[in-house]
């Protein structure tokens, strides 16, 4: 019932926003003698703020369209490499000729945003590597007679990709995937370890949800999974696609977020009615085209969701030993051949120090030169993947040590 109203309201919305988008056009146009007054400038600022906030954001695009190489501007195409009905497998082709760069594959979270909120971790690649990302499916697009998606079938997806690739591959997860992604390569590793990848880079991810909580994981922990499914589970409505299907709503997903730090979020829309009112249109830009990735939000299948819930935040199953895929126990101990790099963030408040570090002493076959654990200092969970400490210090440590393990 949540999500009929939440889809009505915005409906009963549409009328404001043709009439603020309509009164913002005039009080903005050039040929307003009262433009420059400060009233005038006040209501712009107002009426904008209004709108943005009152829109729905759909995906947004990566928007890559060239890289730097050797100095030059070299040119990139997106292809569709495989093709499923809950994703994509989506490689950035450069248009030169480099055959000797590490293929690497970026696995997205399917945690309530789009792949495109990694555009920043791709960028920073594409110079030097031949880089694929999984693009996850929107639940609410996906009919309700077509398959289900579960945490079974997520660990399917990467492994059919991986073997798709090949074992020259190295392998990046950031934050929600490092779970699936480490059962797959354990997987791999112990049935299939010729096609086992190179090197995985876990980063931000709830590998042991134990070791210094969160918020996010205090409130996953101190809630059955009755209450979930009464209180966060909703159909999709009529008009789309996907109606009748029961999903967890990216707009629950990202109003919990916001909720975490709303004093910042509440300061940040703030200034940015200031920057309005100033015409300051440079650190205006910045903020908003962070809130349009940040806002736009996609649904996720209700099974997929309840059973991450259970398995990673409730009964802890991958470091306890006790995950179990297509009737296979799921043993991180078998990973041998694929070296391992965890990532923290020193402030990350979603995966607290020690979770994502937890998958080494799991992994206690694997030789000790091919571990390695950086905390980054400075930096919250979205910093770890972009930002300028992304850039600088991130990024080279992980290029750094796929180069020592190809």
């Amino acid at each position: 019932m949540l999500y009929q109203v939440y889809e009505m309201h915005h409906a009963a919305m549409a009328p404001m926003r043709l009439f603020a988008t309509g009164a913002l056009k005039a009080l903005d146009s050039p040929f307003n003698p009262f433009r420059p007054a400060p009233m005038n400038q006040f209501a712009v600022a107002a009426l904008d703020s209004f709108e943005h906030t009152t829109r729905r954001f759909g995906k947004p695009e990566f928007g890559h369209k060239t890289t730097h190489i050797n100095g030059l501007d070299v040119d990139i195409v997106e292809q569709v490499v495989n093709a499923k009905p809950w994703g994509e497998l989506k490689r950035f082709v450069r248009l030169t000729d480099r055959p000797s760069d590490p293929k690497l594959l970026i696995v997205a979270p399917m945690s309530g945003h789009y792949a495109t909120l990694l555009r920043g971790t791709v960028e920073a690649f594409l110079p030097d590597h031949d880089v694929y990302i999984t693009d996850w499916r929107d639940a609410r697009d996906v009919p309700v007679l077509a398959p289900d998606f579960d945490l079974n079938d997520y660990i399917d997806y990467v492994t059919d990709y991986l073997r798709l690739l090949g074992p020259e591959t190295h392998v990046i997860a950031v934050c929600q995937p490092a779970v699936p992604v480490l059962a797959a390569i354990a997987l791999m590793n112990a049935n299939e370890p010729a096609l086992a990848p190179r090197s995985m880079t876990l980063i931000g991810g709830p590998i042991d949800t134990r070791e210094a909580p969160t918020q996010v994981n205090t409130f996953a922990k101190t809630r059955d999974l009755e209450w979930f499914r009464r209180h966060v589970l909703h159909h999709v409505p009529l008009g789309n696609a996907g109606f009748m299907r029961q999903v967890y709503p990216g707009f629950l997903q990202l109003a919990g977020f916001m909720a975490m730090n709303l004093d910042k979020h509440v300061q940040a829309h703030w200034e940015m009615f200031q920057h309005l009112v100033e015409g300051d249109g440079e650190p205006l830009a910045g903020k908003r085209a962070f809130y349009e990735e940040y806002r736009a939000v996609m649904d996720l299948s209700a099974t997929f969701y309840m059973q991450t819930i259970d398995q990673v935040f409730q009964q802890h199953t991958l470091p306890r030993g006790l995950m179990v895929h297509r009737g296979q126990t799921v043993d991180i101990g078998t990973v041998e051949h694929t070296a391992m790099f965890t990532i923290e963030g020193e402030r990350d408040d979603i995966s607290g120090i020690g979770q994502t570090k937890a998958a080494h002493p799991l992994a206690h076959r694997l030789p000790a030169d091919k571990h390695a654990h950086l905390e980054q200092k400075g930096v919250g969970h979205y910093g770890l993947f972009n930002g300028k400490r992304f850039r600088t210090e991130v990024a080279p440590a992980i290029k750094a040590f796929i180069t020592a393990h190809r």
